[in-house]
């Protein structure tokens, strides 16, 4: 007796060990399966065939972008200006209070919405995505999203489906189910008419029809994703951000720690004098728009990736040694002209050679990711001679080897003595493989230190794109290999992917150059404010370190869209670079600052040297010429740290040059003309505002230099390259372009077994120094001769040749090497 859709809901019938019969009668519903109207309103009772979504709150995720480390910093800053600075016969500093909040809201603010903009996009790509699945509705087959499907309905599952609900089999013949990502079985599980196949998991082999008699949450897949919560592992970016974050925060800290130390038991400061000290520096050292800064690259980043889917004898062995695979075309007379009749015997009429060529982008494709450092390997099932003909149209090499080689088991001894490892690293591919040789060669190259990504669009394919660091499902590929992917197409071609190699190269380009600014600036306000504060013990204004943040931080922002040039070879976040090259730069900023404040406070100087009044008795309007000149080289040092060569030779974006031009126009203004009292400063006249650009502009010059130092010698090879190659001082825009690919090509021709070419002579004249442009040409010209060596002279092409004009192959072997 069939019960109430209520009770199937609730569970109260065994409907996974009922016969299949029976299975119809309580779900009121039949083999036709069901009509779109009951379909509809068995929606409405067992709802939509998905997971529960944690839906967020709006509010609580714009207030999580005030939870993090250098947000707590600052929080505390707020809290000492109203708490600790409440002392001295002084009322709260309320000003920096509101400040501080007004910083913290528009941090959150910005990277709220940014974030949330690029979470809309990529929904709407999801969406597009979601899981499909043939369903028998009004007596038709149709494809539909598979979040409709309800109990009752009848499928159909297929080799490289993922199976969308819990079913029941019908008649038909066995499948092969993978149930590795449920239950942890290695192997395929057969699965007969009767049986329960389980949502989630994947179709091997065979094709059948299926009731479903679950979905959603009341899936065994449900039932265990709802009982486990899902876990946050910390992501590499995230480890680099708060490794940055530490490391500003500890430089605070020790400033904080020697100031307290200094300014209270040794100098015996005033207590409100000294909270001051402390504000300006946990104020201006904290870089409270690097969260917002960083999220907001990698948004836009994901945003515009977003919008970017014998003769006959000697014929046939021609054929198969280009890669041609060939169709037999036969034909026979049926006299009796009967179904039954076994007719005459099939006359062979001739062969037809079938090529599946690659896509016509394809060679451009892999040529420029090749240019761009990555390693290009090809591996496919098809015969080793397709692979070969592949390899050679696509211009990717044809060093392949069979599956066999990777077994030890090549029938050449020279190639089965080659570790493993070796083989799969100078290898162009291997063909002939299944999908336990494409996961192992996968596996290698990780273990090797690769960073190792895989496209595939078939069920062979799953378990390596699982296994790779970056699995990309192609268009139109299969649900077992969309759902073991990390990426997956929208578009035909392999094009996209260069595109985002790039578009990620420029994003991390853009989050590296602020990384290096913002440690430089913590450093800068640190020990630049902290040896103004003990060595002539001068207590600047927290609220106009407040104005420089603001003012930094709006110009910044626009470095998430600035113009830079994708690195030409893989990179990686190197703390170490970064963290010398923030705190050499830092301190000589320090130091630029000190030594004006000397000359201004300490001196008449520029009074003599350039006929401006003194100012030397007004601390107000030293704490404007301070704020100034402090304003103007903290913005200009981005455009330093943005570039490869000289900073005033690559081009920044348009964005951020207005933005430092208007924040710059507004601190000259405030310099000149403000005259706030709560804040401690005078304005000084445009007479000294010359003066500081012109300063600022003469000590500007120098931080490229610092920075080529720095780069050369954590390189390794500081003063050879420096003095001997001029690569420094070039006014080129591929800044180490040449050299780059010189490397490239070297790496390149011994990859294949090709003599490198000797560069111990390059620069031996050591008066002779060559030009930049020089150097990437002579460059270029050997990259081009390697890669065309192994287009027209590699081993499968002479084999070929060698074979088609009939020739002994092994007497060839024995003299011929690549």
């Amino acid at each position: 007796m069939a019960i109430s859709l209520e009770e199937i809901k609730k569970e109260n019938v065994d409907l996974e060990r009922i016969p299949v019969d029976e299975v119809f009668q309580q779900l009121q519903c039949s083999r036709s399966g069901l009509t779109s109207d009951e379909g509809q309103k068995r929606l409405q009772i067992f709802g939509p065939n998905k997971l529960e979504e944690k839906k967020e709150s709006k509010f609580l995720k714009f207030l999580g972008f005030m939870w993090n480390p250098l947000s707590w910093v600052m929080e505390i800053a707020a809290i000492m200006a109203i708490a600790l600075a409440n002392g001295g016969g002084q009322p709260p500093d309320w000003q920096d209070f509101v400040g501080i909040v007004t910083l913290l809201i528009i941090n959150s603010t910005i990277s709220f919405i940014e974030e949330n903009s690029a979470g809309n996009a990529a929904a709407a790509l999801m969406a597009g995505l979601a899981p499909k699945t043939k369903v028998l509705r009004d007596g038709k087959w149709a494809e539909q999203d598979a979040a409709i499907l309800v109990p009752g309905d009848v499928i159909s599952i297929k080799l490289g489906d993922i199976v969308p609900a819990d079913a029941r089999l019908l008649e038909g013949d066995p499948l092969k189910i993978d149930q590795s990502a449920l239950t942890g079985e290695s192997l395929p599980v057969t699965k007969n008419p009767g049986d329960e196949v389980f949502s989630g998991s994947t179709c091997k082999q065979g094709e059948i029809e299926a009731v479903v008699i679950a979905t959603g949450v009341h899936t065994f897949f449900g039932k265990a994703a709802h009982l486990v919560d899902s876990t946050n592992q910390e992501g590499h970016f995230q480890k680099v951000l708060t490794a940055i974050g530490n490391f500003c925060i500890c430089s605070i800290a020790l400033g904080m720690i020697v100031e307290i130390i200094v300014m209270y038991p040794i100098q015996h400061r005033r207590y409100r004098d000294g909270i001051d000290n402390l504000l300006v520096l946990l104020i201006g050292g904290i870089p409270i728009a690097m969260p917002t800064v960083l999220s907001v690259t990698m948004a836009i980043g994901s945003h515009r990736l977003s919008h970017a889917k014998k003769k006959a004898l000697a014929i046939i062995d021609k054929f198969a040694d280009r890669g041609l695979r060939s169709l037999a075309v036969g034909r026979q007379t049926v006299s009796e002209k009967t179904k039954e009749s076994a007719g005459d015997p099939w006359q062979f009429v001739g062969l037809l050679p079938l090529f599946d060529p690659p896509r016509h982008d394809s060679a451009e494709t892999i040529r420029r990711a090749l240019h761009l450092g990555v390693n290009v390997k090809m591996i496919t099932g098809d015969q080793l001679a397709i692979g070969k003909e592949t390899g050679r149209r696509l211009g990717m090499g044809t060093n392949m080897y069979p599956s066999s080689a990777l077994l030890g088991e090549h029938k050449d001894e020279s190639i089965a003595t080659i570790p493993v490892d070796e083989l799969i690293e100078k290898a162009d591919g291997f063909a002939g493989v299944f999908p336990e040789h494409k996961y192992e060669i996968v596996k290698r190259l990780q273990d090797m230190k690769h960073i190792c990504g895989m496209t595939g669009d078939g069920v062979n394919d799953a378990p390596a794109l699982k296994r790779a660091d970056i699995g990309i499902a192609v268009a139109d590929a299969t649900d077992a290999a969309r759902g073991a992917s990390d990426i997956v197409l929208t578009e035909p071609g392999l094009s996209v992917i260069v595109s985002a190699v790039l578009t990620s190269r420029a994003i991390f380009q853009r989050m590296k150059n602020y990384t290096i600014y913002a440690v430089s600036i913590t450093i800068r306000i640190v020990l630049g404010f902290m040896l103004i504060a003990l060595i002539w013990k001068f207590d600047f204004s927290p609220f106009m370190v407040l104005i420089i943040a603001i003012l930094n931080d709006g110009t910044i922002m626009t470095i998430s869209k600035d113009r830079v040039k994708p690195s030409p070879l893989p990179d990686s976040w190197k703390l170490k670079e970064i963290f010398a090259t923030g705190v050499v730069l830092g301190t000589y900023l320090a130091i630029m600052t000190v030594l004006f404040f000397f000359g201004a406070y300490g001196s008449d100087f520029f009074s003599e040297k350039f006929g401006v009044r003194s100012i030397r008795h007004s601390p107000d309007e030293l704490t404007a010429a301070v704020y100034l000149q402090v304003s103007i080289v903290s913005q200009a040092l981005i455009f330093v740290t943005r570039s490869r060569s000289w900073s005033f030779v690559e081009r920044p974006g348009v964005m951020l040059m207005i933005a430092f031009l208007i924040a710059q126009l507004v601190a000259t203004l405030i310099a000149v003309y403000a005259s706030w009292g709560f804040a401690r400063i005078k304005g000084i006249g445009w007479g000294w505002a010359g003066v500081i650009w012109l300063y600022s502009l003469v000590f500007y010059f120098p931080l490229d230099i610092l920075k080529f130092i720095i780069r050369y010698a954590l390189s390794g090879k500081a003063w050879d390259n420096l003095v001997q190659n001029k690569t420094a001082f070039t006014n080129k825009n591929d800044f180490g372009k040449g050299e780059r690919e010189a490397q490239w090509a070297a790496a390149q021709r011994t990859l294949h077994g090709l003599q490198a070419a000797d560069t111990t002579e390059l620069f031996a004249d050591k008066n002779n120094y060559r030009e930049l442009s020089e150097i990437a040409e002579q460059a270029k010209r050997r990259a081009e001769v390697a890669r065309l060596r192994e287009l027209h002279t590699l081993k499968g092409h002479v084999e070929s040749v060698v074979k088609l004009k009939g020739l002994d192959i092994e007497t060839i072997q024995q003299h011929y090497t690549v």
